[in-house]
């Protein structure tokens, strides 16, 4: 009978891009892909372990792994394998465990009969990854990028994933015409950090955007995740000029007190921040800008977490993503006095959260009315979802298959988080 492997991805996009890789590699050998509720061969679970929140899921999806499929093997992978491999090999039903290099070399041990297996490398290799056919995703994720050279106080992905590391301009741009090949429409650049692009490989951010948009048949273009002191007004012109790059960034704030960025070590203070976002909106004013915040860092005062909260009201940030601070092994911050306690935290967690809410629904309203370009995804309950060129989500009624189409939707009323539209 043929093998059959069941995939879950946890964290970044780019956690998404090398999970397809993963998946094709297991097609090329055979093996049929079944959802992660059914019974398996294999299960891989591509892990993160950027919050406490993530490793908790690890460990559930562990266990939800061995429950329903006892007799399969169950591989752990990824960022909270390479950090937590210990705490992993106790679990009961963990056969291989893979660090955040090792993971691509799955079936080097896969069938080995080792009791558990711990497999963890420090190595520097670039191991290149993009969404595949066997992945079933609309919007294609491109790697371009690998690791860290930042050392931001609070942030383990340095030591999970190590230092920066890069794709090669020509490699990415061959892999982008291979996915428009294979059918994507829209690609997603991802990274850990793609800003660090020019100084990790000697080439230019800008020449690899260039060559990616001049790929025949691409039709859109995001970069998933930009630190704000790696936005230059060239890139912005060169992504303004492409006309498939879309109306979205995402540009990490953390915190918007210049005492906290310090602490961080974070390479911007607030006023270089707010200059970023004009600067952005300066060559996209539709754009939407989504922007990670952490709350709770170390000694944080209500005064500091107010400056945060006033800074987000006022600036155009549209897509919060919100987190607790967690306590990081390794990490600076960990060794620091003056935790904050977790009722409070989440106490401001949930007032950011809904200040997002707020912003989101305006941004939202001010669209309605409008035609937007929206590539399609899936169907869900008698509709097609999809997302406009700025990241808002969007539904129609339509009688024929929509998926991995783009159409012009007038844009006519919320329901909820979503936009109802109908097609032009």
């Amino acid at each position: 009978m043929q093998k059959t492997v069941s995939f879950h991805t946890l964290g970044c996009r780019l956690n998404m891009s090398e999970s397809g890789s993963i998946a094709q590699k297991f097609v090329d050998r055979g093996y049929k892909i079944v959802g992660f509720e059914e019974p398996s061969d294999v299960t891989f679970l591509n892990t993160c372990t950027v919050t406490d929140g993530a490793d908790s899921t690890c460990r559930n999806l562990i266990r939800k792994a061995y429950s329903k499929n006892p007799e399969g093997k169950v591989v752990v992978a990824g960022c909270y394998a390479q950090m937590e491999a210990d705490k992993i090999k106790k679990m009961q039903g963990v056969d291989l465990i893979l660090g955040t290099n090792e993971k691509y070399k799955v079936f080097d041990y896969l069938d080995e009969d080792e009791q558990v297996q711990v497999k963890i490398d420090k190595s520097t290799e670039f191991w290149g990854a993009a969404t595949t056919e066997a992945d079933s995703h609309t919007r294609a994720f491109l790697k371009i990028q690998d690791g860290c050279n930042y050392i931001c106080s609070f942030c383990i992905i340095p030591h999970a994933r190590g230092r920066s590391r890069t794709i090669t301009v020509s490699e990415a741009i061959a892999q982008a015409q291979k996915l428009v090949a294979d059918g994507f429409k829209e690609i997603v650049l991802t990274g850990v950090n793609i800003g660090e692009y020019e100084s990790t490989s000697g080439e230019r951010l800008v020449d690899l955007v260039k060559g990616v948009v001049e790929v025949e048949g691409l039709e859109r273009l995001r970069l998933s995740s930009v630190e704000p002191n790696t936005i230059t007004e060239e890139l912005l012109l060169v992504l303004r000029k492409s006309g498939k790059y879309q109306d979205h960034f995402h540009i990490p704030l953390q915190s918007g007190s210049d005492e906290i960025l310090k602490s961080m070590r974070r390479k911007y203070d607030v006023a270089f921040y707010r200059k970023t976002i004009e600067l952005v909106k300066s060559y996209f004013p539709d754009a939407s800008i989504g922007a990670d915040v952490i709350v709770g860092y170390p000694g944080e005062t209500d005064e500091q977490f107010i400056q945060t909260y006033n800074l987000l009201k006022e600036l155009p940030i549209t897509h919060f993503h919100v987190f607790p601070y967690s306590k990081r092994q390794k990490t600076t911050a960990a060794k620091m006095d003056n935790h904050i306690q977790g009722g409070l935290k989440k106490e401001r967690v949930k007032i950011l959260i809904n200040l997002g809410e707020e912003k989101l629904n305006e941004f939202s309203k001010n669209m309605l009315g409008r035609e937007a370009e929206v590539l399609f995804e899936r169907e869900k309950d008698g509709y097609f979802h999809g997302y406009t060129q700025n990241y808002l989500k969007v539904k129609v009624k339509a009688e024929s298959d929509l998926k991995n189409t783009i159409h012009k939707v007038r844009l006519s009323h919320q329901e909820g988080m979503k936009i109802r539209g109908e097609i032009v």
